[in-house]
């Protein structure tokens, strides 16, 4: 059986990570005498003041315990935005006042990044933000920094979750199983094969992408909106960042990508990412045990999985000529 968290748990590990970050801070020379947590979810996210320096702590991984491999995707990640600010893209920039790079200490491994301040009037447009997901994915395409296809999707988190499952009822049914299983044999070799993805979807053209969900990713600052949170930055279809979301988000992805004279969304290559998406979502469920709250939001898009076609339609339809 898994073991979930307590409530007393998770509060011992966020003052665990606060801890660390205040006192990397400090010893990377910056003032840190209030800190103060903005956001405690899949990372601890916290205000390092009075410096102007946010840590970013991530704390429910699949593996915790492999630093390294966490650090190699945070170098991405401050290469990626550093690289977008210097090209005048707007997007929340490493900090400038440490060295731009991931910090590992007391079991963390964190990034910093300035403090910017939020916009809380506003509410998020998700339709606006789909749009101007086509400007980000112009500015990436001449992002010259090597990334691996797909590493978003996480095959081998997805081939272990998948694996490690078994008998654990609170977490996932039978049922889904056994299907996330199917469909992952299905979709496993188009994850995991640059040359089976090409093979499949002849000519959709593989990019930098942001690789989670920009839309739901766009900082509303009190002087603009940035672009932020580049964490899972792969190479990729440019569908990946628009996996499930709804018509509409499609149909204005499409209006900015015609504005900036980009190809629009190929309807068979969204098919296969919403498919995906799901399968990750399967996934997930190996880490409610390390945030429990997450059920509530990984239950009702199981249930609405059982109304998608079977792995996307993959097993069956062949490739459309048009979208």
């Amino acid at each position: 059986m898994a073991t979930f968290l307590t409530p007393q748990q998770l509060a011992d590990r966020t003052t665990r990570a606060v801890d660390a970050a205040v006192a990397a801070g400090r010893e990377l020379g910056l003032t840190v005498t209030e800190p103060a947590v903005l956001h405690d979810v899949f990372s601890v996210v916290v205000h390092l003041a009075p410096a102007p320096v946010v840590a970013r702590i991530p704390t429910v991984l699949p593996d915790p315990d492999d630093l390294d491999a966490l650090a190699r995707r945070q170098r991405d990640e401050l290469d990626v935005a550093r690289w977008l600010a210097e090209q005048g893209t707007p997007v929340i920039a490493p900090s400038t006042l440490v060295p731009c790079e991931p910090v590992q200490r007391d079991g963390f491994s964190m990034t910093f990044w300035p403090y910017v301040p939020e916009d809380r009037d506003k509410e998020p447009d998700y339709v606006a933000n789909a749009e101007i997901t086509a400007d980000l994915h112009a500015a990436l395409r001449t992002y010259p920094g090597r990334l691996d296809f797909l590493a978003s999707a996480e095959p081998r988190f997805i081939d272990a979750s998948l694996a490690g499952l078994d008998g654990h009822p609170t977490l996932i049914d039978a049922a889904d199983l056994q299907r996330a299983r199917r469909e992952w044999e299905i979709l496993r070799p188009l994850v995991t094969s640059r040359t089976a993805f090409e093979a499949r979807f002849p000519g959709i053209g593989l990019q930098p992408i942001h690789g989670d969900s920009p839309p739901a990713n766009i900082f509303h600052g009190v002087e603009g909106d940035l672009y932020a949170d580049f964490e899972l930055i792969t190479l990729g279809p440019v569908e990946w960042d628009l996996a499930a979301l709804a018509p509409e988000h499609v149909s204005a992805y499409n209006r900015g990508a015609r504005r900036v004279g980009t190809r629009p969304l190929d309807d068979d290559v969204l098919a296969f990412v919403n498919a995906l998406g799901m399968l990750r979502v399967v996934a997930t469920l190996t880490l409610v045990p390390q945030l429990p709250v997450l059920m509530e939001y990984l239950k009702p898009a199981l249930d609405h999985w059982w109304t998608t076609p079977f792995a996307g339609g993959m097993n069956s339809r062949p490739r459309s000529t048009s979208s």
